[in-house]
């Protein structure tokens, strides 16, 4: 079992956390922006991270994981690789949460949603929803980093590797915006 040490010094050397004056995908802001992208570049990290969370859901019968493209398409493959069960990932077209790449989810299948960070869960909504449309059945929701400090619900059980309680802002309450500390946009919502 991995401890939050280690989930700390793994964030700390693969550069994860950036600090400044971040958009989030979710549309708020952010005084800090976890790139957890940064930690794919090094597979003795993702290995670690993806497999345990795994673990936490390694008891729940799952037979596909998915993510929201872009930012989970590695996270659904490295976990489904621990489970040993299918990965597929949904993906935005014209603005819309949908499956494409003929990837399937049969009704009643048994569906793990992961993502990289989760702030607000809008992502991980859209995705349960193209699941649930489908037939599917969201078992579980797993995260590498939960930003709102285990305050989000999603209906059905959540795990995260680590639990962090990072602050955001609406926009029109953000107090660097306030500064006048130009935003930046890391992530990767407009690919």
């Amino acid at each position: 079992m991995i401890t939050e040490k280690r989930v700390l010094e793994i964030l700390k050397e693969a550069g994860v956390l950036l600090e400044g004056h971040f958009l989030l995908t979710s549309g708020r802001h952010s005084s800090k922006y976890l790139q957890c992208a940064k930690i794919f570049q090094h597979t003795k990290y993702s290995e670690e991270l993806c497999k345990a969370l795994a673990e936490k859901f390694k008891d729940e019968n799952v037979d596909v994981v998915i993510g929201p493209a872009i930012g989970a398409i590695l996270i659904s493959y490295e976990v489904s690789r621990w489970l040993r069960v299918k990965n597929i990932f949904a993906e935005r077209e014209n603005g819309v949460m949908t499956l494409r790449r003929n990837f399937t989810i049969a009704k009643g299948q048994n569906v793990l949603v992961v993502e990289d960070v989760v702030t607000t869960g809008g992502s991980v909504k859209e995705v349960m929803k193209v699941v649930e449309d489908l037939g599917g059945k969201v078992i579980g929701v797993g995260a590498i980093v939960d930003r709102t400090g285990g305050k989000i619900n999603f209906g059905t059980k959540f795990e995260s590797v680590i639990s962090l309680n990072v602050e955001s802002y609406e926009p029109d309450q953000c107090l660097l915006c306030k500064q006048g500390i130009p935003v930046v946009k890391p992530g990767s919502r407009n690919i």
